[in-house]
């Protein structure tokens, strides 16, 4: 069985890599970023990469699709800003909702960041269910830990997944059961790739998952990994936050030393694969790469929603029988 997607502020590709994973074929990706475009492009070129602006681009035409997903913007939500919600104008959930209604899919996915979950939103919340009952879905919402799926960071996740009502009782969210690989365990080869002597003895140090990368915007942060906190949590795993390398620690590198993640190194943190790409010079690479929602989770998120609109199919082929 083949479904059909169309993700919305799809960046680096995380979502959309994992939706892929889950059986998903993309008809239209939206991004406004030109760097995160031609990483969309040079690691897949028939995903239909639409530059521009989501408030310019009308869902009209893929009336019918099985599945509108998206990240849409975290700072409106985020304890790193001033959590204005719908008063931020980088607030893109009216956006999905007016695509929704125009496409009609059978099923939604929005990830956002685990501030959209406090007390202060729920109104909020409250209003994009209503929203979303009134077009015939049955809305939920759940708090997700990448680390539970694998990844090597925390990193919780709000997800939003909105099932056609006739669809609904088919869905069930996953249950995150692959124990993370520590940061040593998830980069040693890589650290040692450049003859660094001291990779062993890091990869021992840096013991634990991650805390969650953060990868700025484009008017603020830079290619660090993040916040004082998050510098001293990476700080305690061997790891130097206040920047990003060019390139593995080499032979010359003090065998006691902290090194820097390159972008790489950053990109398994987040569940990535080797073979994917990432386009545009250090800072715009490693900015992809912070904001990017983990490909393991969605790819969770994604099979349970196949699996719900599979049923439709299977209900189909009994009543032909």
């Amino acid at each position: 069985m083949s479904l059909t997607s169309v993700e919305i502020c799809t960046g680096a590709g995380g979502q959309a890599l994992g939706l892929e994973q889950a059986g998903f074929e993309h008809l239209a990706c939206v991004e406004i970023e030109k760097p995160a475009c031609e990483t969309l492009r040079q690691n897949r070129e028939n995903w239909n990469i639409i530059e521009g602006d989501v408030r310019q681009f009308s869902a009209v035409p893929f009336k019918g699709v099985d599945l509108i997903a998206g990240g849409v913007p975290c700072p409106p939500f985020s304890k790193a800003g001033k959590q204005l919600g719908e008063d931020d104008e980088r607030d893109l959930f009216p956006e999905a909702i007016r695509l929704v209604r125009e496409a009609m899919p059978q099923a939604v996915m929005l990830e956002n960041v685990r501030g959209l979950s406090e007390a202060v939103f729920d109104d909020y919340r409250k209003r994009v269910e209503a929203q979303l009952k009134r077009l015939g879905y049955v809305p939920r919402w759940k708090l997700l830990n990448a680390c539970e799926f694998g990844v090597s960071q925390l990193r919780p996740r709000l997800i939003f997944v909105g099932i056609k009502k006739d669809l609904a009782d088919h869905f069930t969210w996953p249950v995150g059961t692959i124990a993370p690989l520590t940061v040593g365990e998830r980069l040693y080869d890589l650290m040692a790739s450049n003859g660094w002597r001291g990779a062993t003895k890091w990869r021992d140090r840096a013991n634990r998952i991650g805390p969650t990368l953060v990868g700025g915007s484009r008017k603020h942060g830079g290619p660090d990994l993040g916040p004082t906190r998050a510098k001293k949590a990476w700080a305690e795993l061997g790891v130097d936050g206040m920047g990003i390398a060019d390139e593995p620690p080499g032979p010359m590198f003090d065998i006691f030393g902290m090194p820097k993640l390159t972008t790489r190194m950053a990109a398994r943190i987040q569940g990535f694969e080797d073979d994917w790409e990432f386009f545009g010079r250090k800072t715009a690479a490693y900015r992809q790469i912070g904001n990017a929602f983990p490909p393991p989770v969605a790819r969770a998120v994604g099979e349970s929603i196949f699996a719900a609109l599979d049923a439709r199919a299977k209900r189909r082929v009994l009543k032909v029988a």
